[in-house]
């Protein structure tokens, strides 16, 4: 065997080093996309880019996109760009896509403009809020929960800090995760919420190893979900955070209801009593107090929690004794379907949320729509009413979803200001339900926040003054 000749092996090894420099810069290297809004440059969450070989590409909380296919670098290539509500022009061809030409470290920018009426701010929950910001050296403070998605918010103030409550969790080691509640807790006030990048610190409640856990675990076969989260005054003052707790079985059965009171000291509820199980003599449960519990004062001064989801269908005095005692316990008789301000079809709403918004002066609601379009369960919609019981009346669609589910909004009531119009709400981003086959990643089963002004005329139908 002969040797390469000196020049040549020096060519050899020139190449050689060359492409393992190339190949190193490229893993260590991504181009940086940014997906902002046009008009604003705020970042925008929850927006995929695609390729004409179906890689796919999401934004994260601060709307950055780590590019980092190798086979891309240098190349002009067509993105489809796809973002529930946000999106850009379409070309002679009906496409809506952009052409970029990625290369290691620099920079892209992607303009797309809204056509939802509320604004997407960003991830709440989940793994990877900051992932590809991250994999670009930014958002490095940021640590991870372990939790990869959880099922329907439930939110009161207890004891000076914000308790959240979240269905059927995620966890990382195996495909069943929590089912029996996952909660943590936050300031009232905890900032850098009304704007993107969203960064809200929730603080998990725990086991030994430091693994968020079950909260709510009730005798029984089956999950537990907890409904009707509030924190009330006893007769000596002190705060107690109770809920209606439902235990089910396959497939999707409820098969018990009851009551449970949050214990202090252990961080988790406990059973307080049992007020319904199945049976062929009972075949459905009594009325309870469930949905979204909502402080409201009537004509003569006094105080009630009413039980909404989206209208309230019970109301009790806003004291622990009469919540534990059944005999007080009101129902209230819903409207069906709700009217729109342009006077088409009337609105049937599947499940939702209503606040007193002390800017707007009125009680107002989010609400999803049953058998909506596109989305089956996927869009939402605001109405206002003079009272809490309704009539509810001129509703507008604030936000639209592309064959995937957002599903029970919540209204953040602890956010809403005298002083200002703003409204946040969040919901559960699923494909269930939808017909969607593919699951958005690190979004899909999570909490995602929106906001909607108030003064946009659009909105109510005047300037809100």
């Amino acid at each position: 065997m002969h040797a390469l000749p000196a020049t040549v092996a020096r060519f050899v090894a020139a190449s050689v080093l060359t492409t393992l420099l190339a190949a190193f810069a490229l893993a260590l290297d991504p181009c940086r996309v940014e997906v902002v809004e046009k008009g604003t440059g705020w970042p925008v969450p929850l927006v995929e880019l695609r390729t004409t070989n179906h890689l796919r590409f999401v934004t994260d909380n601060a709307g950055l996109i780590a590019l980092d296919a190798p086979e891309l670098m240098g190349r002009e290539t067509w993105f489809w760009v796809h973002g529930h509500g946000y999106e850009v022009k379409k070309d002679g061809f009906g496409f809506q896509g952009v052409r970029l030409t990625p290369e290691p470290g620099k920079t892209l920018r992607v303009e797309v403009s809204r056509t939802n009426l509320a604004k997407r701010l960003g991830r709440l929950t989940g793994a990877g809020l900051f992932a590809e910001s991250q994999k670009l050296g930014e958002e490095l403070d940021w640590r991870e929960s372990g939790i990869t998605g959880c099922d329907s918010l439930q939110s009161t103030v207890h004891r000076g800090r914000r308790f959240w409550l979240w269905g059927d969790t995620g966890l990382f080691h195996y495909p069943l995760g929590i089912f029996h509640g996952s909660s943590a807790t936050t300031p009232v006030e905890p900032g850098d919420v009304f704007e993107p990048p969203v960064r809200l610190k929730l603080d998990y409640f725990v086991n030994d190893r430091g693994v968020p856990r079950n909260v709510a675990e009730m005798p029984g076969a089956g999950p537990t979900w907890v409904t009707g989260y509030v924190s009330l005054p006893d007769k000596d003052g002190n705060a107690r955070l109770v809920g209606s707790y439902c235990k089910v079985r396959q497939p999707m059965e409820a098969y018990e209801w009851g009551v449970c009171v949050w214990n202090d000291e252990q961080d988790k509820f406990e059973l307080s009593r049992i007020v319904w199980t199945k049976s062929d003599e009972s075949p459905e449960p009594p009325p309870l107090p469930q949905g979204h519990a909502v402080p409201w004062t009537d004509k003569d001064g006094k105080q009630w929690i009413l039980f909404a989801d989206p209208f309230p269908t019970m109301r009790i005095p806003a004291t622990f004794e009469a919540w534990n005692d059944p005999s007080t316990w009101e129902t209230i008789e819903p409207q069906e379907t709700i009217p729109t301000a342009d006077g088409g079809e009337a609105v049937k709403p599947h499940r939702g949320s209503i606040a007193w918004h002390p800017w707007r002066k009125r009680w107002v609601m989010i609400f999803t729509q049953i058998y909506g379009k596109p989305s089956l369960l996927g869009e939402i919609w605001y109405a206002e009413a003079d009272a809490p019981t309704g009539p509810w009346g001129g509703a507008v669609k604030v936000l639209s979803h592309d064959k995937y589910t957002f599903y029970n909004p919540l209204i953040h009531l602890e956010w809403l200001r005298a002083d200002s119009p703003i409204l946040l709400f969040e919901g559960t981003y699923t494909m269930s339900f939808s017909g969607q086959e593919q699951p958005t990643p690190r979004y899909d089963y999570n909490q995602v926040l929106y906001r909607l002004d108030l003064d946009d005329p659009r909105v109510t139908g005047d300037s809100g003054k």
